[in-house]
């Protein structure tokens, strides 16, 4: 089964959402994510190079999305979540959230209406709302932005698995709109160190370019990348930790903790930072 869209990411990633929520010891559930892969998805697991053992890593990851942004609902006043390139992500129907909090779902209109669709006759915990719309095309994403900027006035972005790939250009671009409305608090994103993407486009590059979805954002300099279009690093949470501490972690990661403790200071922030999770603020 092959990749053929970005979109087909999605099932992808729901199909390791489903793997968790099997497990008797799952530290998340949804319900709807085996259904939302679908067969596809599944193939596209069992076909992609070590393609289950990578689950730990989207695993641990929406473990760690579901946590910071229960939290921002619950603590920092959110009154708008925009999840962007939503994909088939399920939290508006899954997570704890408070009937009057606003998500609004934001994707291409196929696999936006797919996800919509499968799920009519579920039940949101918020007031949900899907918005089909290419953001790659500036003057949809400004005139979408500044809609939901104006009518707000605490609002999480949210962006899982999104801007690896997209370039440092249209990452940029994408930064700059967002902080230019007022309303929009604080991102949330996911981040590869360019060793790790380098080790990405090894196991998965050729697929994934077939697919016409390459993997292209690693930036050096980390989050600070953000700090020029006026955002700032205000939470980082490593993946490989926060694998230790929800037992997620790939096979043998003992090994490179074991020796991690024998490295330099640099190297070991470096290993510490090749993935993570970052609550970005604005400046």
């Amino acid at each position: 089964m092959e990749i053929t869209h970005i979109s087909d990411t999605a099932r992808w990633v729901a199909t390791y959402r489903a793997m968790e929520t099997e497990r008797p010891d799952a530290i998340f559930r949804d319900p709807f994510a085996g259904r939302l892969a679908g067969e596809q998805g599944r193939q596209i697991v069992e076909t992609m190079p070590r393609g289950r053992q990578s689950a730990w890593a989207m695993i641990t990851r929406t473990a760690v999305f579901d946590e910071i942004i229960s939290d921002l609902v619950r603590g920092g006043g959110v009154d708008l979540v925009v999840n962007l390139a939503a994909g088939l992500d399920a939290r508006p129907w899954r997570l704890d959230l408070p009937p009057k909090l606003r998500w609004v779902d934001v994707d291409l209109p196929d696999i936006l209406r797919y996800k919509t669709d499968e799920l009519k006759n579920e039940r949101t915990k918020c007031a949900y709302e899907a918005v089909y719309a290419d953001l790659r095309e500036p003057d949809t994403r400004q005139a979408l932005f500044s809609q939901l900027g104006a009518s707000a006035s605490r609002a999480l972005i949210v962006t899982e698995g999104l801007l690896v790939y997209l370039t440092a250009e249209q990452v940029g671009a994408l930064a700059s709109a967002l902080h230019a409305q007022p309303s929009f608090r604080w991102w949330l994103i996911d981040l590869a160190s360019p060793r790790l993407l380098t080790m990405l486009k090894k196991q998965w590059g050729d697929r994934l370019e077939r697919g016409n979805s390459p993997m292209q954002f690693g930036p050096a300099e980390g989050t600070s990348f953000f700090e020029k279009y006026g955002w700032r690093e205000g939470q980082f949470r490593s993946q490989l930790e926060e694998a230790h501490r929800l037992k997620r972690e790939m096979p043998m990661m003992w090994l490179w903790r074991f020796m991690m403790r024998f490295s330099p200071d640099a190297k070991r922030e470096e290993f510490r930072r090749m993935s993570g999770i970052a609550l970005l603020e604005r400046a």
